[in-house]
């Protein structure tokens, strides 16, 4: 039974964080947006669903739901290939059903599979991703859309170029806003008085004082002023009818055309993945370590595409950036999701003139703090302590592919390599054996451990053709709950064919009757007659090949 959650019960320190959130969201929208070639109120329209639909159905505390930069790809080739941006939401409305449908199937549990080492990895990926594509930003370089968290870009140029770039673009009036913004977010904390005023964050005294400096230096004309081109834009809408046109409606007569269906299913398919990434991500941040139902998680993703296509929106996912802001911010419950998409919808609705003198210097001195705490070195040093192996290994390779290709490339590389370890790993500890020990007349033990698969075959069979003639081996299967046939009819024909031939004692002991292997109390080899014909008819044969030779 789910817990009741009082989403009234911190409703400071909520407001704050969603304050913190809505400020971050604002450009990640329209950025998202821009690069998918969608309208850019269809991104505004998305993170709003996400924050109240997503928001009130997920029983997620942090985690915040928005357009996706992982998406902008699949996205842009849609509409492109699909002709017309109405039949690409119907798309959506596609994908938003098939995300209800597998979160009755339940398989938000594949979630349970993320290792840790995976999670972090991606977590300080994204840092580091994040404080480099904010770095051109900060100099007044804002060519590549806020929010792009890919190594390579739409324009040709990769996360390295845009940097080295700088020197030709250079804005000292984004340079000294960004200063400026990075100091308050620093210092905020530090000062009694300000400290003590929970419902301003440390991002919004220093967007107001960017944006305060910046209309004093344009009203002089200094050229410290930050040109409209460096500034948040956001469409403006003048008449009713520029309102009534942000709402797009899906083409629902375009269900019969197959490619619909394909781009919703692929849609469906990476937004679950990232979601699930995000959640796990989320509940990781969380302090309080409470966890979240993926199944209801999923749903409500659904719901919440529905709803975004239904209006007009881009498609969406549960956001590592928007979610860790949100965490870093204070949040509590998802009352903070909820109210970020209220401020999203309100100011869009009725000051988006005031929101356009927001320099984008100052948003991504916010992001910079961001992506600071998420790229902590004491995570590397940890997971270089724990285990430099099956620990530290995929957790350094996710985060080196999340920095140079993109997230779900990253994590598939982490999860790769950690598949790859644990079929090395259940090689080897299907079974207890000790030959370096051996001496002749000892009695050989191997002990077979709870569940011992098909991956353990190879390795159980080399440990049975190591046993020298002659000798004594007990196989005790007492503390197992599986064995594969394949491993059983190992064990069978070593102990019907092999024992015999080699003169080698063979004991069972705790085989249970499913595996029809019968158990000895003593080290008699007991053969059928067929055996035993089998036995010298091999004989026969290998005296005649000798002859032969």
């Amino acid at each position: 039974m789910t817990k009741k959650i009082n989403l009234f019960a911190n409703l400071k320190s909520d407001f704050a964080s969603g304050l913190v959130v809505f400020l971050v969201a604002l450009p990640l929208c329209l950025g998202i947006a821009l690069a998918s070639g969608a309208p850019l109120f269809s991104g505004i329209i998305a993170g709003v669903v996400g924050g109240i639909f997503v928001g009130y159905f997920s029983t997620s505390h942090l985690s915040v739901s928005g357009p996706a930069a992982g998406l902008t790809a699949i996205v842009l080739a849609a509409i492109t290939d699909l002709g017309a941006f109405n039949i690409f939401l119907t798309a959506v409305f596609i994908a938003g059903l098939i995300q209800l449908g597998l979160g009755f199937l339940k398989a938000g549990s594949i979630s349970n599979f993320f290792p840790n080492n995976v999670i972090e990895g991606m977590l300080a990926g994204i840092g580091v991703i994040i404080i480099l594509k904010q770095i051109p930003h900060v100099f007044g370089l804002d060519k590549d859309y806020f929010g792009d968290l890919t190594f390579f870009q739409s324009d040709g140029k990769n996360t390295i170029s845009e940097i080295m770039d700088i020197p030709n673009n250079l804005m000292i009036g984004s340079v000294f806003i960004a200063v400026v913004s990075l100091l308050i977010l620093i210092v905020w904390t530090k000062i009694g008085f300000l400290n003590r005023l929970k419902l301003v964050p440390p991002a919004l005294g220093a967007v107001v004082i960017s944006v305060i400096l910046n209309e004093i230096f344009m009203s002089i004309g200094s050229p410290l002023a930050v040109a409209e081109i460096h500034l948040v834009s956001l469409p403006v809408p003048q008449t009713w009818n520029d309102f009534t046109n942000i709402i797009i409606t899906p083409d629902f007569t375009a269900l019969t055309n197959s490619k619909v269906w394909l781009v919703g299913g692929t849609i469906a398919v990476v937004a679950s993945i990232e979601t699930l990434l995000c959640i796990e991500a989320a509940d990781r941040m969380d302090v309080q370590k409470r966890y979240t139902d993926t199944n209801v998680e999923l749903k409500a993703q659904g719901i919440g595409n529905i709803v975004s296509s239904l209006l007009g929106g881009l498609p969406m996912t549960s956001v590592v950036v928007r979610t860790s802001a949100n965490s870093n911010a204070g949040a509590k419950s998802k009352m903070s999701t909820i109210i970020h998409g209220f401020l999203l919808l309100i100011s869009v609705l009725s000051i988006p003139a005031l929101l356009n003198k927001i320099p984008l210097a100052t948003l991504a001195a916010v992001l910079l703090m961001v992506g600071y705490k998420l790229a902590n070195p004491k995570t590397i040093k940890h997971f270089w302590e724990k285990d430099k192996i099956f620990q530290f290994i995929p957790f350094i390779l996710t985060f080196v592919a999340v920095v140079f290709t993109d997230l779900l490339k990253g994590v598939a590389l982490g999860m790769i390599v950690n598949i790859i370890f644990v079929l090395i790993g259940n090689s080897k500890r299907a079974y207890k054996f000790s030959k370096e020990q051996y001496h002749e007349g000892d009695i050989i033990h191997i002990d077979l451990a709870q569940e011992v698969s098909f991956l353990n075959k190879s390795a159980i069979k080399t440990t049975l053709m190591a046993i020298p003639e002659n000798s004594k081996v007990i196989i005790n299967a007492a503390d197992t709950v599986y064995i594969a046939h394949d491993i059983l009819d190992l064990i069978r024909e070593f102990k019907t064919t092999r024992a015999i031939d080699e003169n080698i004692k063979v004991k069972l002991k705790g085989f249970k009757k499913a595996y029809k292997l019968e158990n000895s109390d003593d080290f008699k080899n007991t053969v059928t007659i067929e055996q035993k014909y089998d036995v010298m008819k091999r004989k026969m044969v290998d005296v005649q090949v000798e002859n032969n030779k």
